[in-house]
């Protein structure tokens, strides 16, 4: 899988796709601190026990480095930035009952905006499963070379 680069200074314009999700009921906000246990058990259930251990590492920072898309206080989806490695974007997953509404891309838009606050000029997106979305929905590129990222290596779950 291909690592990809996002230009944080050229994203596209936002609000539109904010105002879509918001108009759905959804809120697309920053995840809190004492929430940690609550989102880290929905990915949980829904992902990888892989991407629970990068969920708590989100919430390690200062501010958190999650956000998530609620609707009616039940968690549709997350979105992280800086777990794995410095300006990388993910883990990031939108629960099946609401994929094809926008919310996954606008957690992509808040995350990358979210790197752009920190200082960064360019965003990495680590071992990228949909390429094509993240090229027609941001502009992202593929880093020649990149495979297989810093994804090597990697310990297998005991179940497995």
């Amino acid at each position: 899988m291909i690592d990809m680069l996002v230009h944080l200074t050229k994203l596209p314009e936002s609000t539109a796709l904010y105002q879509r999700v918001s108009d759905q009921g959804v809120i697309l906000r920053r995840a809190r601190a004492y929430e940690r246990h609550i989102v880290a058990d929905w990915v949980a259930k829904h992902f990888s026990p892989k991407w629970v251990s990068e969920v708590k590492i989100a919430f390690s920072r200062q501010p958190v480095s999650c956000y998530i898309a609620t609707k009616e206080k039940k968690i549709l989806g997350f979105a992280c930035v800086e777990t794995t490695a410095k300006g990388f974007y993910g883990p990031t997953g939108v629960g099946e009952a609401a994929r094809g509404t926008g919310i996954g891309k606008a957690l992509l838009f808040r995350a990358m905006e979210d790197l752009r606050e920190r200082g960064y000029i360019y965003g990495m997106i680590g071992g990228v499963g949909p390429r094509e979305f993240y090229e027609k929905a941001i502009g992202a590129i593929e880093i020649p070379g990149s495979t297989p990222s810093l994804y090597t290596d990697i310990l297998p779950d005991p179940d497995q």
